[in-house]
């Protein structure tokens, strides 16, 4: 919340330094609205509050990080977030700490003639704006980049975020190369204005005090804690660190390799490890990390890694075996790790195809299935989605990578009709070739998954994996039992406003499935009206 506050603070004071690029007269118009909400008893509470919010938080989340290896973004935000403070300071007293103390409102022109009358003050105000800015953008991305959404608007979102300091360091030397030079006339006013030596001791006094919060910190950091723990591993190894450390964050920081694909967050299982002693000292784990491990049905012994702070010795061993699966000590980019997000999953094949390709040279099934999958690849294509791989006769396809759900739903069955009409004219176009027309089933399922790149070298791609996955993969089998083209769960159809008439629904128990599956069987897709597509 500190964080967004601060955030349209930044904007908003950007977006009026832009202004200059028009004149400093614009500016100086927008900056009483500006300064009318900012300098009110609720803005002087939001903004000051959150600056001391965010600034203790920061100093916090520095405290409890128990190692300082980290991935480069999370450490560039943490330095700009504590340089921050220092590089404002300045402007901050010459500003607001002065209308406080003599209610004098310095405007534009006098703040950009005197910045601009000083190299180092116009070149601390410009790596002020640069910091702010970088600092304001990486909170937000951190926030951003697993919502399902993000992908959609990762292009103007970036270009904003790389214009907005340009506009206003622009607006900033364009209104200070033209505001007018001051006057004899114009030091009437220096009288009623704050001592410049005052200003001077209370800036210095409000620098010292931030300097001696941030070298505390360190120093409490550095301070041994009572009770140290060791965590010894199967190599021999043995890591001592405070209480508080999770056992990932012990093996980072002896350099051990320890894989976390999820970036530490209980997200997945890659970091867990098998409790060798002293697991009877443990604390319980929490609901995220008892989650994962039930999702996995670990054993009672086996723990997250980045979720277990052990408060006494214990030993570990690591069930993923990082330098084997040619990680290395690496970790996971942001690639690497996926996100999570609602999808809607096409299986399709080929009824029948293996006899069909015991009928055919081997040259004439390549050239069948090559035409068949340039039908499903169209198909996807133009309804909004994108294929997953081949595999054999069959194709996976996924919708919702840049859309909402309700989108996906309605682009997926789309894409089915579009398949099915697609492999009749095919068939037709092949008669000659064929004994029977080709046939195909398809099943749909739509619900969470993790998408992200999967594989190994030039063998790696973009793939989901999930439950909805295997549940989609089952119902293309339903539809081959039932001789039917599509096999769809009721999610996707109610999302995505369709109502089926004259249609088969049936509740299926599915194998891995708890709970029965609500599902539609379609014996022609195309009979289907979808929302803008009168029915076949």
């Amino acid at each position: 919340m500190s964080g967004a506050v601060l955030g349209v603070f930044v904007l908003t004071h950007f977006a009026n330094h832009a202004l200059g690029l028009i004149s400093v007269e614009l500016m100086e118009l927008a900056r009483h609205p500006f300064n009318a909400f900012w300098r009110s008893w609720p803005g002087t509470v939001a903004l000051y509050g959150a600056l001391t919010v965010h600034f203790v938080l920061a100093l916090d989340s520095l405290y409890r990080r128990r190692t300082l290896r980290m991935p480069a973004a999370e450490a560039a935000k943490i330095v700009l977030g504590l340089a921050l403070p220092f590089l404002i300071l300045p402007h901050v007293v010459a500003t607001r700490v002065e209308h406080v103390l003599t209610g004098f409102d310095v405007g534009y022109p006098e703040m950009l003639r005197n910045l601009w009358a000083s190299t180092g003050n116009t070149v601390r105000q410009s790596v002020a704006l640069l910091v702010a800015w970088s600092h304001a953008c990486l909170g937000m991305w951190f926030w951003m980049r697993g919502r399902s959404w993000f992908p959609r608007y990762a292009v103007p979102l970036y270009t904003f975020a790389a214009a907005m300091p340009v506009l206003a360091l622009l607006g900033f030397y364009t209104g200070a190369r033209l505001v007018p030079p001051a006057v004899p006339s114009d030091s009437w006013f220096r009288a009623f204005r704050a001592d410049p030596k005052l200003l001077g001791e209370i800036r210095l006094g409000l620098t010292a005090m931030l300097a001696s919060l941030v070298g505390l910190t360190f120093i409490l950091r550095a301070l041994p804690a009572s009770g140290r723990v060791r965590v010894r591993y199967p190599n021999g190894k043995v890591v001592t660190v405070d209480p508080g450390f999770s056992v990932l964050e012990a093996s980072r920081s002896a350099g051990i390799p320890h894989a976390a694909i999820c970036g530490g967050r209980g997200r997945c299982s890659t970091c867990r490890v098998r409790v060798l002693d002293g697991l009877e000292n443990l604390p319980p784990p929490g609901q995220a990390e008892q989650a994962t491990l039930a999702r996995i049905g670990a054993p009672a012994t086996v723990r997250l890694a980045c979720q277990l702070r052990p408060t006494q010795d214990l030993t570990v061993s690591p069930l993923i075996d990082v330098e084997n699966l040619g990680l290395g000590g690496r970790v996971a980019g942001e690639d690497d790790a996926g996100r999570e997000r609602r999808v809607v999953v096409l299986f399709c094949d080929i009824r029948q195809f293996t006899t069909l390709a015991e009928q055919k040279l081997p040259y004439d099934t390549v050239f069948l299935l090559n035409r068949y999958f340039a039908v499903v690849g169209e198909a996807v294509r133009e309804s909004g989605g994108a294929i997953d791989k081949f595999v054999g006769d069959g194709a996976i396809a996924l919708f919702g990578l840049d859309t909402g759900f309700d989108a996906a739903c309605r682009q997926a069955l789309r894409a089915a009709q579009r398949i099915a009409e697609g492999v009749e004219n095919l068939s037709r176009t092949l008669k000659a070739d064929l004994d029977q027309p080709l046939r195909i089933a398809m099943g749909l399922h739509g619900g969470p998954a993790v998408v992200g790149r999967i594989g190994h070298g030039q063998a790696t791609s973009l793939t989901a994996i999930g439950d909805t996955i295997n549940t989609a993969s089952r119902l293309e089998g339903l539809a081959k039992q039932h001789d039917v083209e599509l096999a769809v769960s009721s999610i996707v159809v109610d999302r995505a406003g369709v109502v089926p008439e004259n249609q088969e629904r049936q509740e299926i128990s599915l194998r891995g499935r708890t709970a029965p599956l609500e599902t539609w069987i379609i014996r022609h897709v195309r009979e289907l009206a979808l929302p803008g597509t009168p029915a076949a």
